[in-house]
């Protein structure tokens, strides 16, 4: 049986701060914000198993990222494999469903998954997302209307509602 292969890394500056992105041969495994340790642990990836190298899905992501933040991208379309438990990937699959410029509140977001009194539960699979801005994360929001937490930091969550609000306007 053969080693599986390295993941690869590459970073990338953005609107938002530098992304990390880290792919295996056939899908994207993270975007994370930055190159700090607590990244590499929510993201469920040993960094020792990488090597910061371009490869074909981190270049289709990058171009993919570029486009969003241009305002010409709304829907990614990448291979996808984050590492999570069934609920996680559950929740994050949710995640996409959630329309560009739109959001939901976490309790919202834990109803439409069936499971109205795990909204606690909901927000910690959200937080524990390793793909940000491809799996959108950054639309849900508190009950109250506040931005609650964001890996990326609320500079971040506030600038990417922010885009995208503008953009969803622009379009009306």
């Amino acid at each position: 049986m053969s080693a599986p292969s390295p993941l690869s890394a590459t970073t990338m500056q953005s609107p938002v701060g530098e992304l990390v992105l880290v792919a295996c041969d056939t899908s994207l495994r993270a975007v994370l914000w930055g190159d700090d340790d607590n990244e590499w642990k929510r993201a469920a990836i040993d960094r020792r198993s990488v090597i910061f190298q371009q490869s074909a899905v981190i270049e289709l992501a990058i171009a993919q990222l570029k486009e969003y933040f241009a305002g010409d991208r709304q829907v990614f379309d990448l291979p996808l494999t984050p590492t999570g438990t069934e609920f996680q990937s559950t929740v994050w699959k949710s995640l996409t469903d959630i329309k560009f410029g739109s959001t939901v509140s976490y309790s919202e977001q834990a109803t439409s998954l069936g499971r109205a009194s795990a909204v606690r539960a909901v927000a910690s699979a959200n937080g524990r997302n390793p793909i940000s801005i491809v799996i959108p994360c950054h639309r849900v929001i508190a009950a109250s209307g506040g931005l609650g937490g964001f890996a990326g930091g609320l500079d971040a969550k506030r600038w990417l509602l922010a885009h995208e609000r503008e953009l969803t306007a622009a379009r009306s």
